[in-house]
């Protein structure tokens, strides 16, 4: 008996060849498995592709998004055109005919530039292109006429305070990369603020311009004195710092009629097709529906919102419904510090465990490289072999470290992450600015990464099993 038994678990491993057997006779799936389920969605990744890229769908999400733009223009947190954008959508959507369409109140920042002018009245008369920054005091009603310092970073600042006392500190910082020189424009005004600085201009965070001053939220400090601050053109800041070097006084007047209200009450967007075997499991694809109040928001991130809306169409239009529940968020005041995720998280974190990915699309719908992932080792892999199935559009790769401000709650608690990689050679040449239009937006770029955006989300909501974390 006990021969026969052995012969009879040798006859059983050929079949768990390479799986560790357990108890209950199930057994854990290798890699291989893995790799071997995710080659056969190549079919469904090629009919997305074609759909998004060369069929009916094609250029649908650049025209939808036009449409938007053009009908409801910028979005400031807080304002009308805002409340206008989330009801455009709201209908669009339902319109559309997704699931679960419907909006979950926050409440976000409500800020208004009002009157903005800025001119130097020394060494000559010159009219200065300036945009106020997010958060910021106006100036009083008088405005305020005062000499100029400039400086080209915070060190220069420190080591001239005694010379700041009642002037207007201009900065001159080189653009190094915007993780690294935004914090000018976040903290500038704190910075001069503490000299004695009675207002702050900031070259504006931009790595290429036309004249043109590029907006941004910035943050007071408390116990330092608030003082008006505002972005200037890469031109202006350079010819303030020429000047100072050859030693000239410059005297700059100032008017800003900058206010902040209480805070108002807005939305996130919803739709989801609802997964067939787990649907209380979520994989979330996102942008943010906010923008600054300047330009059309059409770049950032009109795009990356409606590529995400893009997502969901193309997976209806296939008649295609994945195990999981597929969920877009468009994300409101995230312009702000990311404010109505941040309340969307606090809602629905107690069900963190059911959130397969988040996925956010807000830096540009330019050309795709591939998608930035942040997760485990055997999780990475697994993205890995998913972008594989992208091969027919030559976007395979997969990077370190997703970026999103609305995604962020999550992945710190260890929820895994992606966001879109693409061409970002000319996003900040219009971020922020009036240039943000719908003429920087290209329909075959937008194709692309919508194709991209389908894939990875339909494959990883439809796989048996959630990604590992």
């Amino acid at each position: 008996m006990k021969y026969l038994s052995l012969i009879f678990f040798m006859s059983l491993l050929p079949q768990y060849a390479g799986k560790s057997l357990r108890g209950d006779g199930s057994h854990p799936r290798t890699f291989e498995d893995i790799k071997n389920e995710i080659a056969g969605y190549s079919d469904t990744a090629k009919a997305i592709i074609d759909l998004a890229v060369h069929g009916k769908a094609q250029n649908r999400s650049y025209e939808r998004l036009a449409g938007f733009a053009d009908t409801v223009g910028p979005r400031l947190s807080g304002s009308k055109n805002l409340d206008a954008a989330i009801q455009y959508m709201f209908g669009a959507l339902q319109k559309d005919g997704l699931e679960n369409v419907h909006l979950e109140p926050v409440k976000v920042p409500h800020w208004e530039r009002g009157e903005e002018f800025a001119v130097m009245l020394e060494p000559r008369n010159h009219s200065i292109a300036v945009l106020g920054l997010g958060s910021s005091v106006a100036t009083p009603p008088e405005g305020i006429t005062a000499e100029v310092m400039v400086v080209a970073s915070f060190d220069e600042l420190h080591r001239r305070a005694q010379e700041a006392k009642g002037k207007i500190v201009v900065y001159n910082q080189p653009f190094v990369t915007y993780s690294e020189t935004v914090r000018y424009r976040s903290q500038g005004a704190v910075e001069a603020a503490k000299v004695g600085a009675v207002a702050s201009l900031i070259r504006s965070i931009a790595s290429f311009s036309i004249d043109s001053p590029h907006t941004g939220w910035q943050n007071y400090q408390s116990g330092v004195p608030r003082i008006p601050t505002a972005c200037i053109s890469v031109e202006d800041a350079e010819m303030m710092s020429r000047m100072a070097l050859r030693g000239t006084k410059i005297v700059v007047y100032l008017k800003m009629g900058a206010r902040t209200y209480p805070d108002s009450p807005s939305f996130n967007t919803v739709a989801e097709i609802v997964g067939n075997k787990y649907p209380e499991q979520i994989v979330l694809v996102s942008g943010h529906l906010d923008s600054w109040d300047v330009g059309q928001g059409a770049m950032d991130d009109g795009g990356g919102a409606f590529i995400s809306w893009e997502a969901l169409s193309l997976i209806k239009d296939l008649g295609l419904r994945p195990k999981r529940t597929l969920r877009m968020v468009l994300w409101t005041g995230e312009e702000q510090g990311g404010v109505g995720a941040e309340q969307y998280y606090q809602l629905h974190k107690e069900n963190i465990s059911n959130f397969d990915i988040v996925m956010e699309s807000d830096e540009g719908t330019f050309k795709p490289s591939g998608l930035a992932f942040t997760g485990n080792a055997k999780a990475r892999d697994i993205i890995k072999e998913i972008m594989a199935l992208l091969l027919p559009i030559n976007v395979t790769d997969v990077f370190d470290n997703a970026d999103g401000t609305d995604i962020n709650y999550w992945m710190r608690d260890g929820v895994p992450g992606a966001s879109l990689r693409d061409d970002l050679s000319k996003y900040f040449w219009f971020h922020h600015s009036q240039g943000d239009t719908m003429t920087v937006q290209d329909p075959n770029q937008m194709n692309l990464c919508a194709a991209v955006w389908t894939v990875v989300s339909y494959v990883i909501a439809d796989m048996e099993e959630m990604l590992p974390r």
